[in-house]
């Protein structure tokens, strides 16, 4: 049985240029992302913004990218950022690519995952400076960056002790529902998480949110 206090932390949106992500985001959700800082374990860069809602409280939405100043990191970046299928899918656009789950244990989950014949990547630790300070977390990455299942396993992290929705004002936006296609049933138990569908089918990733725009569900696709 899956031990209690595991949360949706945040969803993924993965872009070529966060200008192009920042852009993308203005005309689909009606919201300007803050900004977020580099990862200079990854070579990659964000703008963040809160979509915490009462059903996934101190959520939030993050656009990713590669960061063209930052030397090569000398390892596969996260989120399959650096795979072609991946590259060629940004081309069209930024996309709906991952969800990351927040715990207070991330060791003792990892090990359960492995049991289960599930390699989430190995514990590091990670962190970035904000305009609100520096923030350090731990991360389950693989060695070769691969989201698993099509981005429908999520990613373990476990915050120090601060966290972005610490400082991030309302956005006016809202994660009213995710589902979750695809995961075998030994990962879904693994990571339940309150109010998160599982399903047998569907696209990796169906986000539905509430924003200045209207509703807007996002779907991921499978590379």
């Amino acid at each position: 049985m899956t031990p209690p206090g595991v949360a949706l932390d945040h969803l993924v949106v993965a872009a070529r240029t966060l200008d192009e992500g920042a852009a993308w985001c203005e005309a689909t959700l009606g919201v300007t992302p803050a900004a977020g800082g580099r990862h200079a374990l990854m070579g990659t860069h964000n703008r963040v913004f809160s979509i915490a809602s009462p059903a996934f409280p101190r959520a939030y939405f993050e656009i990713i990218a590669i960061d063209p100043q930052a030397p090569p990191p000398g390892r596969a970046r996260w989120f399959d950022l650096d795979s072609p299928s991946m590259q060629a899918a940004l081309a069209r656009g930024p996309q709906l690519v991952h969800w990351v789950v927040r715990c207070a244990d991330i060791v003792a989950r990892s090990e359960q995952l492995q049991g289960a014949g599930i390699d989430p990547g190995e514990v590091i630790a990670a962190e970035r400076h904000t305009p609100a300070g520096l923030l350090r977390w731990r991360i389950a990455v693989r060695a070769d960056g691969t989201r698993l299942f099509g981005g429908a396993m999520p990613t373990l992290i476990e915050w120090g002790e601060a966290h972005p929705c610490d400082t991030l004002p309302d956005s006016g936006a809202r994660l009213e529902s995710l589902a979750v296609a695809g995961l075998p049933a030994a990962a879904a138990a693994r990571v339940a998480v309150p109010n998160v569908a599982f399903e047998a089918n569907g696209p990796p990733l169906c986000a539905t949110l509430s924003t200045p725009r209207g509703r807007v569900t996002l779907k991921s696709t499978t590379l």
